[in-house]
Order: structure tokens, then C-alpha cells, then sequence
């Protein structure tokens, strides 16, 4: 099938370091340019994102705040699929003295390190709260909140079909939204859990891997191309 959306993770996907090569930037454009939707999926609060990214415009949507908050470039609409858990169990983790506590419209995250002090606060609020691991970093949300959630109201609004969806990624967080798409794909330095649940790995890692798998798209001609075993991660077979 001809794959109509891309959707793609911030940091360690596209971004090397925080910063988005040109090449990454050109090969986005060319896709855009092809008449596709593209999105974008990050953990980062919309505020970091905004900041260290100038190009939002390359996108269709920006799902932020690993997949709390939908953001429209082209019109600065913001909707929160959640609410933000209260001040109390915030003023808790200060309590704790949780660093570094960052705190976006939904989202509070902080360093791997402190996830056991995370987790007791959890534990001991009572609270309906998620805590998601990101290679070195934490994340708490609402229940139920993840990338593959905020990637679906955002194709909702486009009107894509998950299934005309492909999503690539290198982190714990980003396998929900390579579940939910028709093709799901890990760069080379993803990692192994990552790649057990991608239906092609990528021979290259970061931008490196996004303009291959751009490649790949551009240059699709029947259905069965990114079935291909030469770029499978699963040797052809099913996702477990």
C-alpha cells in the first residue's frame, strides 16, 4: 500500500544532540512536498520544543508531551487531552527534592536516577498516574496517556488512517505509536525492545535513519515494498 502519513519522534529520531541536521530538514521536505501529512511525536513540553526546533511548520501536527498535548503549526491551536496532575503531588516531588522537575502544560518529567522517589510519590498519592521510562529520562502522566494515544486524536483530525501511517522512533515510549501504525520502524540505535516491536529496522541511526526510511517511502512501488525482508527487523516475520 502507498503509506499517506509520517510520523516521527524528536530526540534520537530526527535530532542528534537536541538539534535536527539539514539533510534531515530537506528529506522532511521533499516528503512533505509529496503531499503526505507529517507529524511529530516528542516527549518534550511544547515550550522546549518551540525552542529547539524552529521548523514546526514542516508538520501537520506536533504531538508533545509524549502524547498529552496536540499542537497545530499552522494555526498555534493547542489542545490537552488531559489534565495536569494537581499542585499537591507536585509540591510533593519538591518535597523530595526531585531534580531536575520539569513541568509542561500536562507533562512532569525528571531523570531516570530519581524514579524511585517517583515512584513512591505515586504509590503513596493515590493518584491514577502513569510513570514512563525514556532511555534516561522519566515521565509521569495521567493514566492511559501515551505517544499512541495523542498520535490518534491527532490522525483523527487529518482524517489518515492509522493503517496509511508509518512511525519511526529509538525509545521504550515510542512503541505504542509504532503499534498503532501501519508500519512501525526503528532507527539503527534503537533499542533492542525497540526493535523487537518495529516491523523494519533501519540500517542507519537518527537523521541518518529518517532519510533512509524517507528514501524508502519516496520510493515505494508495491504493496508489499516495506515488507521486504532486506529491511525487516523480524527477518519478514510477525511482530511478537
Amino acid at each position: 500500500m502507498r503509506y499517506l502519513g509520517f510520523a516521527a519522534d524528536y530526540d534520537g529520531t530526527l535530532a542528534s544532540g537536541g538539534v535536527v541536521a539539514a539533510p534531515v530538514v530537506r528529506a522532511l521536505e521533499s516528503l512533505k512536498a509529496s503531499g503526505r501529512k507529517l507529524l511529530l511525536v516528542t516527549g518534550r513540553n511544547m515550550d522546549e520544543i518551540v525552542e529547539i526546533f524552529p521548523r514546526l511548520d514542516l508538520f501537520d501536527r506536533v504531538v508533545s508531551e509524549n502524547g498529552a498535548v496536540v499542537y497545530c503549526p499552522q494555526t498555534g491551536f493547542e489542545k490537552y487531552l488531559s489534565a495536569r496532575p494537581p499542585e499537591r503531588f507536585l509540591d510533593e516531588l519538591r518535597r523530595r527534592r526531585v531534580s531536575p522537575l520539569s513541568v509542561g502544560r500536562i507533562i512532569i518529567s525528571t531523570s531516570a536516577a530519581e524514579a524511585p522517589e517517583i515512584l513512591d510519590a505515586v504509590r503513596e498519592s493515590g493518584l491514577q498516574l502513569d510513570v514512563i521510562f525514556n532511555k534516561s529520562s522519566v515521565m509521569v502522566l495521567p493514566h492511559g496517556v501515551d505517544k499512541a494515544t495523542g498520535l490518534r486524536a491527532a490522525i483523527d483530525e487529518l482524517s489518515l488512517p492509522a493503517g496509511e501511517l508509518v512511525a519511526v522512533g529509538d525509545g521504550e515510549n515510542d512503541i505504542p505509536m509504532l503499534g498503532m501504525a501501519g508500519c512501525g520502524a526503528a532507527v539503527a540505535g534503537a533499542l533492542e525492545v525497540v526493535k523487537r516491536a518495529a516491523d523494519i529496522v533501519l540500517t542507519a541511526d537518527a537523521g541518518e535513519g529518517v532519510i533512509e526510511l524517507v528514501d524508502l517511502i519516496m520510493r515505494e512501488t508495491q504493496p508489499a515494498f516495506f515488507e521486504s525482508n532486506a529491511f525487516s527487523g523480524n527477518g519478514g516475520q510477525e511482530r511478537a
